[in-house]
């Protein structure tokens, strides 16, 4: 089935889930778009969305509710952009409009495919890690603030015809990798959410900002050390993320030059990426909760699990709950906590 024949349903008009639907409606599909809000469903069916940043400008109308409930035909093909914390009301609401063999592309950030397989159905599911960013300025205004892909595949077969024509869609917002190891990505892209992602929680500062210090340097190897400890005993290969980082290379050593190689890497990562800010952050400033447990939540789960130490994740995972509850300021001095010390110079 071409996907050019579907009417395609886009559940979240935040930054990755607005700028997918808005190019994917400029490239000639039939795209609808649901969001929480019916003042921004208006906006956005009668102004459209605006779009900036390094993919050029453009506006964008296209149908939009403020409700599945509103929705009239049911869909073959539907993108779950929704935060990880919204994924399962979001899911179970699809229900009634996804059509018996129909499919749900889940780009959630973090490991979300098992508890979405759980109320869709494991082969009704396609996971897609998303590898370029975005943010959201206001309602109905979206910037794509660095370049990437998308990788696409599913939980546990390899890709087949439909997916290749999914790959196809998507490729009018990025390019698109298809995938036979979804977890090994999946679990790719959550190491660097669980650093990145959640150390700009914790200390409310974007990415060039946070990674010029050497304390949270060490601290985001630290996690990674962490988390590769436990993908190793769920037999989990990882992947490279962005095919240039390679997380065994990376750890790979533990003398002066390969620490300083790593701490190398760190800076010039943070120096690309210094326009980007952390998505958990800009859930607080919404109002919203964080998706630390789909993050470093899963790596202290599955530690749990298997019995291995993981003590700055889970650090880390506890700051976060607490700012969550409000229980806990954002600010750097969260990194004087003395689970931390260690980090000290």
């Amino acid at each position: 089935m071409e996907t050019k024949e579907l009417s395609i349903l886009v559940i979240g008009a935040g930054a990755i889930g607005g700028i997918t639907a808005a190019f994917l409606k400029k490239n000639g599909y039939d795209v609808e778009i649901v969001t929480k809000y019916s003042n921004y469903a208006a906006l956005i069916s009668e102004q459209g969305l605006e779009i900036t940043g390094v993919c050029g400008n453009m506006n964008v109308k296209m149908p939009a509710y403020a409700s599945v409930a509103e929705v009239k035909k049911k869909k073959y093909l539907i993108i779950l952009a929704t935060k990880a914390t919204d994924m399962i009301e979001a899911a179970k609401s699809l229900l009634p409009i996804l059509e018996e063999d129909g499919y749900v592309i889940s780009i959630q950030n973090g490991i979300c495919i098992d508890d979405l397989a759980q109320v869709l159905g494991r082969k009704r599911v396609i996971g897609c890690i998303t590898g370029w960013g975005a943010t959201m300025n206001s309602q109905g205004k979206l910037t794509m603030t660095s370049i990437g892909d998308f990788v696409l595949g599913y939980p546990d077969r390899a890709p087949d015809d439909f997916l290749k024509s999914v790959g196809k869609m998507l490729s009018s917002v990025v390019p698109v990798k298809l995938t036979d190891n979804l977890m090994g990505h999946l679990y790719a892209k959550l190491i660097i959410n669980s650093c990145v992602t959640s150390l700009g929680v914790i200390c409310g500062l974007g990415l060039g900002k946070i990674l010029k210090i050497s304390k949270v340097r060490r601290i985001f190897v630290e996690i990674t050390r962490e988390a590769i400890l436990v993908a190793d005993k769920m037999n989990i290969r990882i992947e490279k993320f962005g095919d240039k980082l390679d997380f065994y290379k990376f750890l790979k050593g533990n003398n002066m030059i390969a620490n300083l190689r790593r701490h190398l890497f760190i800076v010039l990562f943070g120096f690309k990426y210094r326009k980007l800010k952390s998505s958990g952050l800009q859930s607080l400033e919404r109002g919203k909760g964080t998706e630390v447990e789909y993050q470093n939540g899963y790596i202290v789960k599955n530690a749990d699990i298997l019995g291995i130490d993981v003590p700055v994740n889970r650090a880390v995972l506890n700051i976060i709950r607490e700012i969550d509850r409000g229980e806990r300021k954002i600010s750097f001095d969260n990194f004087n906590d003395p689970i931390f010390d260690s980090f000290n110079n």
